[in-house]
Formats: C-alpha cells, sequence, structure tokens
C-alpha cells in the first residue's frame, strides 16, 4: 500500500524529532550547513577571490544579514496581508449574517 504525501510527511517529522532527540550536538550536527552558507555569501561578496579575508568575512557577513532581513520583510508582509484578509472575511460574513436577518 502507498501511503499518502500526508502520511509520508507525518512519518519524516517523525524521523526527525526522533533524531534531534538523539543528536547530543546540535550545533556540530549544523555546522557543515552554516559553513556552506557563509561560504557562499563571501563568493558573493568576492566572486574573484581578490579581497584579504578579513574584508571578504565582513562583506559576506553584510550580506548574511541582509539575507535574514529580506526573511523577516518577507514574513512580516505575509501575516500583515493574512491578517487583512482574515479581517475582511469577518467583515463579510458579518454583512452576510446581517443581510439574513433583516430579509
Amino acid at each position: 500500500m502507498t501511503a499518502t504525501p500526508a502520511e509520508r510527511r507525518l512519518a519524516a517529522q517523525i524521523a526527525a524529532h526522533e533524531s534531534w532527540a538523539t543528536t547530543p550536538d546540535r550545533s556540530a550536527r549544523t555546522a557543515p550547513a552554516r559553513a556552506a552558507l557563509m561560504a557562499r555569501f563571501e563568493e558573493q561578496a568576492d566572486p574573484d577571490g581578490i579581497l584579504p579575508p578579513a574584508e571578504r568575512a565582513q562583506r559576506a557577513e553584510h550580506l548574511r544579514k541582509a539575507h535574514f532581513q529580506r526573511l523577516a520583510l518577507l514574513s512580516a508582509q505575509s501575516r500583515r496581508i493574512a491578517k487583512e484578509a482574515s479581517e475582511k472575511a469577518t467583515t463579510a460574513e458579518a454583512e452576510i449574517a446581517a443581510a439574513g436577518e433583516v430579509s
């Protein structure tokens, strides 16, 4: 029997939680990913590799901060749009209910 997408997602979530529960050093486990992300920003900051390491690192850190600030901005915008849509739906439902009471 083939699992549905929802079942596969749940199974993966269970496996992830069990894996993290048995990870003694979470920081060490995620270190390669953090290093790869910084390497990407360093490549963006100095694609030709001509800057001194300290300058490259400083520019990469600014690119990293900009990246996460951009994500925060998108998240805030998404939350605002969802809130506005929810408020409009609530208003529309109230208007429909009021119109039904008037009839």
